[in-house]
């Protein structure tokens, strides 16, 4: 059974695999249900008729909504930002921390498919990428306008979301278990580089910079490019995760468990690229 790397569908329904049919696939259902635990925990709904099983409009719909409030919260948290800088810390700590711990919440405690912790870890996030925005956009880069930065990154960020599910639906790429393997031990490996980054930069080694890796020069470069990378196939073993639950005939509320996951995705992927951005526009 392939596991995603993005620990929100880890805990989520799966089937029995199936590969570049996002969507599709219903037949294999029944045998899934009763080989996963926690699919059990959701009995196919074709047979017991309590709900209706989830379709890939359901994922969109609840991905589209999820995404909507982020945008919305993120729009005014930026200006508020840019009215009061004092605001930016409050807001980075308050909208960081508070969506990652319901992140845990919802995956530890198995509440991904709770529509009110996936929405408020839309508002916090968004919360959180205003003022982040704000900052690496303003603060961080001199003489570029922050408007285009921005934009750039969001196009960016649709664009490789775009293209890594066409990626997925051609199946020009397999999601194969040593894949998954690959991508979830380059996930670990950028993790722990962060964090001895962050304990070291704490200590006041390399200038307070620690490894360099959050810096301005070559190797904060690539260590983006990695991390935009890793962001990017991670895609694929989310989008594979959601065809399995499909597949599995999960509930329709599971679907807000397919769009938590993927807003958490798309969340790195737009953060890595705009600070890659902001990188390359510095002085």
């Amino acid at each position: 059974m392939r596991e995603s790397s993005n620990p929100v569908f880890r805990s989520l329904p799966k089937g029995q695999g199936g590969y570049a049919q996002f969507g599709t696939g219903a037949a294999a259902g029944a045998a899934a249900v009763h080989a996963d635990p926690y699919v059990t925990q959701y009995p196919d709904q074709r047979q017991t008729g309590v709900s209706r099983p989830m379709t890939i409009d359901d994922v969109v719909t609840k991905t589209g909504v999820t995404l909507a409030v982020l945008s919305a919260v993120a729009v005014v948290s930026y200006f508020l930002v840019a009215g009061n800088l004092a605001l930016a810390m409050p807001f980075v700590l308050v909208g960081g921390l508070g969506g990652l711990a319901l992140v845990l919440i919802a995956t530890f405690g198995r509440k991904q498919d709770n529509p009110a912790i996936v929405l408020s870890y839309a508002a916090l996030e968004g919360l959180f990428l205003g003022a982040i925005s704000f900052l690496l956009a303003n603060m961080y880069v001199s003489g570029a306008s922050a408007g285009a930065l921005i934009g750039q990154a969001i196009l960016a960020t649709i664009g490789v979301f775009v293209g890594m599910l066409v990626v997925y639906k051609t199946g020009a790429i397999r999601v194969t278990p040593k894949f998954t393997r690959m991508i979830i031990a380059g996930i670990f490996g950028v993790v722990v580089l962060a964090l001895g980054n962050f304990v070291l930069a704490m200590f006041g080694v390399g200038g307070g910079e620690g490894l360099g890796l959050r810096g301005n020069g070559p190797i904060a470069i690539i260590f983006s490019l990695v991390c935009i990378g890793l962001a990017a196939f991670s895609f694929l073993l989310d989008f594979d995760a959601a065809d399995q639950m499909i597949r599995a005939g999960a509930p329709e509320k599971a679907a807000w468990g397919v769009a938590l996951g993927l807003t958490v995705t798309l969340v790195w992927l737009y953060i890595e690229i705009l600070r890659l951005l902001s990188i390359l526009q510095s002085d």
